[in-house]
């Protein structure tokens, strides 16, 4: 009696960017050399390929996946926005911005990984999620103050090599008061 074979590689889908692209891949390939080694979509950075220094972050359904520890095949048929999805054509994301305006970068290697954790932070922030370092309230008091401890917990899981992490914080700040404000005038229009 023959062995039964397997195959360790399918075809598969990904949403990537608001564009799918279809791929026959390895099993084991992870969704960031996915991105970088057959999509060609080199934004997102390889630095550790642990898990621990976050220059692979990219956002998949809107929350944020270290994608050197992601396998591609389990993002299939998920939203995945990376770097180069992040602006509205021309114009800059409000985080971007932000890093920009503020030099919340120096070499830049980590700043894709940094946008696009920042954009979930503030996200999670307006959801009211809790950090380790919130203080502790009910829900009914709503999101907890971005105080420049909240940004330096939430975005722990990121590292700056070159320490510009002072300007990174002033930036989540300048974006996430952005984004509160497009959500005051974005309710006010729903209200009226």
């Amino acid at each position: 009696m023959a062995p039964a074979t397997s195959s360790t590689s399918s075809a598969i889908t990904l949403n990537i960017n608001g564009e799918k692209h279809h791929l026959p891949i390895d099993h084991r390939t992870t969704l960031l050399d996915a991105l970088r080694e057959r999509l060609d979509l080199t934004g997102t950075k390889k630095g550790c390929d642990q898990g621990q220094c976050g220059a692979c972050t990219v956002l998949v359904d809107r929350r944020r996946v270290v994608s050197c520890l992601s396998l591609a095949v389990a993002a299939e048929g998920r939203e995945i926005t990376t770097i180069e999805g992040v602006a509205e054509g021309d114009e800059l994301h409000p985080v971007q911005q932000a890093f920009l305006d503020l030099d919340g970068y120096q070499c830049g290697y980590c700043t894709p990984g940094q946008i696009c954790s920042a954009i979930a932070v503030i996200e999670e922030h307006a959801a009211g999620w809790p950090s380790a370092v919130t203080d502790d309230h009910g829900p009914e008091a709503g999101p907890p103050s971005l105080t420049p401890d909240e940004i330096r917990e939430r975005m722990s899981g990121n590292l700056c090599r070159c320490g510009a992490y002072v300007s990174i914080v002033r930036a989540v700040a300048r974006a996430a008061e952005s984004h509160a404000e497009h959500r005051a005038e974005a309710e006010k229009g729903t209200a009226a």
